[in-house]
């Protein structure tokens, strides 16, 4: 049983390690090299800003920006991989396609950078997640996940310099979709005690009353 239980753990962090390490080597590599990468963001509205949507995740303005998205990435997902194992990497593909393709629609035509959009996909996952399944582990995760990342809601609200917001409402949008989608996949494991049916019928009682010896007897 420990032996299963390290496997799963093993395999929920492959991609959630995996993929802050790729956003690592290419800034560390634009730094070293003094090479902006800003241009292979998302434009929205523009041809050449489509390959974006695949680019500009992995892409960050600064060490900062970087550092920020990297441990909610590493939880986040280590919490998707571990907790929705059949789901998690079509998830992880839908959040990470959606988001980008909403940005190029409908964001402001400015280069948009960085992996932000898909940490608030993965909250939002993981939150409505408990409302659309409404079993217990769902609400749980859902609780923790409202306790620990609920203040980054208003990341969603225009006016912030430097900020794309659009990717924070974009992802958060990307999301909600994606729970709702894979509401059926992944659920809570049923144990044979659940299945079994009570042996105990109140219909099956026969009772009598004893009049010498005043009480009932079943």
């Amino acid at each position: 049983m420990a032996k299963q239980l390290n496997t799963i753990l093993i395999k929920s962090l492959i991609i959630p390690l995996t993929f802050p390490v790729i956003l690592w080597i290419v800034y560390i590599v634009s730094f070293a090299t003094n090479i902006n990468l800003d241009k292979m963001g998302i434009f929205p509205r523009n041809l050449f800003g489509i390959l974006g949507i695949v680019t500009g995740p992995v892409i960050h303005a600064n060490f900062s920006h970087l550092l920020s998205n990297t441990i909610p990435l590493m939880i986040l997902g280590w919490a998707i991989f571990y907790f929705y194992p059949k789901a998690s990497y079509k998830v992880f593909l839908f959040v990470y396609i959606l988001t980008g393709v909403f940005v190029w629609f409908f964001a402001r035509q400015v280069y948009h950078i960085g992996a932000s959009g898909i940490v608030y996909g993965f909250v939002s996952f993981l939150f409505f997640s408990g409302i659309f399944r409404k079993d217990n582990k769902s609400i749980a995760i859902a609780l923790i996940i409202t306790f620990l990342y609920g203040g980054i809601v208003w990341g969603v609200l225009p006016g912030q310099k430097g900020i794309s917001w659009e990717s924070h409402l974009f992802g958060g949008i990307a999301g909600v979709i994606t729970a709702f989608i894979f509401k059926n996949v992944d659920p809570p494991k049923k144990y044979d005690w659940e299945d079994e049916e009570d042996d105990f019928n109140v219909d099956d009682l026969e009772v009598s009353y004893d009049p010498e010896k005043n009480k009932f007897n079943v």
